[in-house]
């Protein structure tokens, strides 16, 4: 009987950020045994060797894998704009069409327009985008994330909502009771980003360190290799990142 069940799973990759939605929504996907996971993907500047947008250093995010117990495929950026991205995720998934693949899972929540932008992507690849927190409530998802044993570190903030005295705090309630009236629990609008160190996903925590604080102005920020987010959202001049240290 378990055979029978392991067989008719459907192969996945999951986009992994090494952040807590992705931790989160990676766990519910492993919980309820739809899917099985052949590989995690995560785009890194080849030129910092960090992860795109969270500044994380792909070492921590190789840690991170090893700790899980799945495959990572890292996809190498080096302009960091939209068209390159696009062609390296089309190289990427023809590559697992080519194993039988023909699902990517996502940890993204509410933003129409992010799904959009990646269902179109992945639609001319024959590919299928699953998103397992889709429209959760996002006070709900942290409130279980944290109750659920999950550790995080907010390793980026957007100064559009978030000063400096935020980033490299770890993500607990009182931190979100914190947090101002506009900033999304969950951060999905892109006020922050995170690093999910420890939790059920993890046979055993990933070693980091708090290093540097640095703020990398807009127009000299790591890269910009993001699919679009809302255009109402307030100015964003630039990034607090905390140098997470393995």
């Amino acid at each position: 009987m378990e055979n029978s069940t392991f067989v008719s799973m459907k192969d996945a990759i999951f986009c992994w950020s090494g952040g807590k939605d992705s931790a989160f929504a990676l766990y519910k996907v492993l919980q309820e045994k739809e899917y099985r996971i052949v590989n995690l993907f995560t785009t890194v500047n080849e030129t910092y060797r960090r992860v795109s947008m969270h500044g994380v250093r792909e070492e921590l995010i190789k840690n991170q894998a090893e700790s899980i117990g799945i495959p990572l495929d890292i996809m190498y950026v080096k302009e960091g704009s939209n068209s390159e991205y696009e062609q390296n995720m089309a190289d990427y998934l023809r590559k697992c069409k080519s194993a039988g693949i023909y699902y990517a899972i996502f940890g993204d929540i509410f933003l129409e327009d992010l799904r959009a932008y990646r269902d179109n992507n992945l639609s001319k690849e024959g590919f299928t985008g699953v998103y397992p927190l889709w429209k959760q409530d996002t006070h709900q998802l942290a409130e279980e994330f944290i109750v659920g044993g999950f550790k995080t570190i907010l390793c980026c903030t957007n100064d559009a909502y978030l000063g400096k005295e935020y980033v490299g705090e770890l993500y607990t309630q009182d931190l979100i009771n914190r947090f101002p009236v506009n900033v999304d629990p969950c951060g999905e609008n892109g006020e922050f980003h995170s690093f999910c160190y420890n939790g059920p996903l993890f046979k055993m925590p990933v070693k980091v360190d708090r290093g540097e604080i640095i703020y990398k102005p807009l127009e000299v920020k790591m890269d910009n290799s993001h699919p679009p987010l809302p255009p109402d959202r307030p100015a964003t001049k630039g990034f607090w990142y905390c140098d997470l240290l393995p």
